[in-house]
Parts: C-alpha cells; sequence; structure tokens
C-alpha cells in the first residue's frame, strides 16, 4: 500500500473563519464576502496551508467546498489531498478535512449530526434540597465529521473526529417567543440567558462526542484523534468530559488510559520552560480554543504508545489584524502537532 514505512504524522487544526464564495450570505451578512475580501481570504489561507505541510488538517466554518478547492489551487496542493467536504454547498457551516493522499481509508467520511439515543441529560437531583433537571437537545449544532486514515500498514487505522462546538457567545434569546412575550423583564438578563443557553448546548455535545468515543475505544486498540475549535480552555469543563481527565504525570512506558484523550497542548507544555499558547483573542482576552486531542497511543508515557509527540507549532500572529475582513485572515490561531514513529 505504500506506507508501510511512514515515520512521521502530523495533525491540524484550522478554523477557516468563514469561507465561502463572494457574494454568498453568511449567515444574516445576505451580502457576504466581496471579491476582493474573498480573494485576500483565498491568498492567506493558501499561504497557512503551504506552511504547514500537515498530513491530516481538520476544517472548521467552511460553507463552500469550492471556495476550499480554490484555496488548494492557490497553494499548488490541489493534487496533494484528499478532500473531505460534502455537505458544504455554501449554506450552511460544515466541519471538512484535507488529508494527504494515500492516508485515508475507503476513500469515505461521514457526518454525525445525531447525538447517541443513549445520552440523557435528565436528573431528579442528588438530595432533596437539588431541583431536577431536563435538557432537551438531540443534534450536535455543527455536525462532527469522521473518517480513518492508515498512516502504516503494520498497524491499526486511526479514528480521526473534527469538531466544531457551540460557541460561548450568547445565545440571541431576544429572538424566542418568552422573550418577546415580556421584552421589559428580560432584556437585563439578555446576556446571562444566552450565555447559559451557549454554555448548556456546547455541554451537552461535549457529552455527546464523548459517548461516542467512548463507544470506539474501550476495550479496544483503536488509536484515536479529535481535532477543531472546541469553544473552550484545556482545563475547562468542557474539554475536561471529553478527555476524562488522564493522569500526564507518570513513568515512562507505564501510562495510559483506553477511554481517555491527551491534549497537545500539554504534551508541549511539558517540552516547555514557559506556556505561550493561545488561539483566540476576545477583548484582550487570550484563549486556547482550538485543539489536538489524541489518545494513549500517542502519549509519549503510554505503554502502548504507537506514535511520539514531536512538537507544536501555532500560527497566531495574525491575531493582532484588527480587521480579518479586509486581510482576509482568521480570527482563530492554526494549531499543528506532529509525531515520530516510536513505539514503547
Amino acid at each position: 500500500m505504500g506506507r508501510v514505512d511512514r515515520t512521521t504524522l502530523s495533525l491540524a487544526t484550522f478554523n477557516l473563519l468563514n469561507l465561502n464564495l463572494p457574494g454568498l450570505p453568511i449567515y444574516s451578512d445576505t451580502d457576504g464576502w466581496t471579491q476582493e475580501q474573498y480573494d485576500a481570504k483565498v491568498r492567506w489561507t493558501a499561504a497557512v496551508l503551504a506552511r504547514l505541510d500537515a498530513d491530516v488538517v481538520g476544517l472548521e466554518e467552511l460553507w463552500h467546498a469550492d471556495a476550499l478547492h480554490a484555496v488548494l489551487g492557490a497553494a499548488g496542493l490541489t493534487d496533494t489531498y484528499d478532500v473531505l467536504a460534502t455537505p458544504a454547498d455554501g449554506t450552511r457551516i460544515v466541519c471538512a478535512a484535507l488529508v494527504r493522499r494515500g492516508l485515508l481509508v475507503d476513500g469515505s467520511a461521514e457526518w454525525v449530526q445525531h447525538f447517541p439515543p443513549e445520552l440523557v441529560l435528565r436528573s431528579s437531583g442528588e438530595d432533596r434540597q437539588t431541583p431536577e433537571i431536563d435538557v432537551r437537545i438531540d443534534g450536535f449544532s455543527r455536525p462532527v465529521l469522521r473518517f480513518e486514515i492508515a498512516p502504516r500498514d503494520d498497524g491499526p487505522a486511526v479514528l480521526v473526529h473534527v469538531c466544531h462546538l457551540k460557541s460561548k457567545a450568547p445565545a440571541p434569546v431576544y429572538r424566542e417567543d418568552w422573550y418577546r412575550a415580556d421584552p421589559d423583564t428580560y432584556s437585563r438578563h439578555r446576556t446571562a440567558l444566552g450565555s447559559a443557553v451557549s454554555t448548556v448546548r456546547r455541554t451537552a455535545e461535549a457529552t455527546a462526542l464523548r459517548m461516542m468515543l467512548t463507544d470506539v475505544m474501550k476495550g479496544t486498540r483503536t488509536p484515536v484523534v479529535v481535532l477543531g475549535d472546541l469553544n473552550d480552555g484545556q482545563h475547562s469543563n468542557t474539554l475536561n468530559i471529553v478527555t476524562e481527565q488522564p493522569r500526564y504525570l507518570v513513568g515512562i512506558s507505564t501510562g495510559g488510559s483506553d477511554v481517555a484523550l491527551y491534549t497537545a497542548q500539554t504534551l508541549q507544555e511539558y517540552r516547555d520552560t514557559r506556556d505561550v499558547y493561545y488561539t483566540h483573542v476576545h477583548e484582550d482576552l487570550r484563549e486556547s480554543l482550538d485543539h489536538v486531542l489524541v489518545s494513549e497511543e500517542f502519549y509519549d508515557h503510554g505503554r502502548r504508545r504507537v506514535w511520539l509527540f514531536d512538537g507544536l507549532a501555532i500560527v497566531n500572529d495574525h491575531l493582532d489584524d484588527a480587521d480579518h475582513k479586509a486581510t482576509g485572515t482568521s480570527d482563530h490561531g492554526v494549531v499543528v502537532v506532529r509525531f515520530r514513529y516510536r513505539p514503547a
């Protein structure tokens, strides 16, 4: 199959900031990108992809697959990657991926819209003081892209997930019937209520993703990768649900957890004397929202390690740009993580 001697693997996540063809609507912006803004966006995105040279690139906020093909053409990468972007027709946001040719298993991918039917977020409370809770939600805001790659012929395929969880921006509750029925009461609380809705939705999505991951990881030797804009920090409750908070500081080749995921951010921190990881800036607050998460097969100290962490880099100088429309830049940093084949 031509992959038996592959000794490196690189994984990246890249929020494209609404990559759509010019003139097509983006959310409530009916005009979308001008031709000039689109051209700048294609040029910048192409330059970043060429610089990354990653084997797998998880993409968020893609609207139209044709715009992505234009980027690859501008970067000279058309023949380098298989493009996974089937639902991206310009009318909705899609998670997508670029996979270096020769890595994709069966040439197929799936977009998971619905939560596992077993997901129930309902409780009567752990004691008499605790009111009952019942959260009714059955799907992801942005469907999760799932596919397999085979970096080596002598090992199992790696199951990759590309995710974009609900943002921390307050949900626009002012459009809801209950709000419109009594705006004088709710207007003063609009931000708090909208933020709570967003947090509940993101938490439910993280839980659904965790259930999907556990189903494929528990009791198996399936390597798993999660790439994406998870819209929360490394130690947030969202990430804790997705990763199951594994232990890191263990003896070499003695650690690893069957269902846990390890953040590349933490793996990098153990190699550095200083943490300068941030992928988003909002009102001068620098946060790490974009993540590469890997199973124990990619964990340095795991007894079932196959791939050794070989460094993380972030493209984020463009976050200082005042006008992303004019420069064509994204409002998120781009993360790339590299591994070397080094079984424990």
